[in-house]
């Protein structure tokens, strides 16, 4: 099940990019991460409503809460980013370079959450790696 939520992420990342581009024409780029800021959290807050779990609030613990505050401070930090470099640069471009994210997430999870890297896993973030500069460079 998993896998059908990753490809609607990549998806619905996709349209965000390609809608944000024509959407940000003309608007500071921060004022425009403020917008879709507010619009996620209002979609969000719907989402915990609607499947009637906000009663789980208070049973989250302390650390739960510094590592949700401090993942959400890095979105922010991600979409300010994004934003930015997206209203100065074309998205075919911009895009690529942002999904080196996919690299960045694989060492650090190495690194932090001691996950197990393969050979398969190297040779990926490798190809990744190429093929965002290959995109990049053309």
């Amino acid at each position: 099940m998993w896998l059908w939520f990753a490809i609607g992420s990549s998806v619905f990342a996709a349209l965000t990019s390609i809608l944000a581009k024509v959407g940000i024409e003309g608007v500071n780029s921060t004022l425009a991460t403020a917008i879709r800021t507010v619009v996620v959290v209002i979609m969000s807050w719907g989402m915990v409503f609607l499947t009637n779990v906000q009663g789980g609030v208070a049973s989250i613990s302390r650390r739960s809460w510094i590592f949700l505050i401090l993942s959400g401070l890095a979105t922010g930090a991600s979409w300010l980013c994004y934003y930015r470099a997206l209203q100065i640069g074309d998205a075919s471009k911009v895009v690529p370079v942002d999904k080196l994210s996919v690299v960045i997430t694989l060492v650090m999870a190495f690194l932090f959450l001691h996950e197990q890297v393969t050979v398969k896993s190297v040779i990926g973030c490798v190809l990744i790696g190429a093929g965002t500069l290959l995109m990049v460079i053309a």
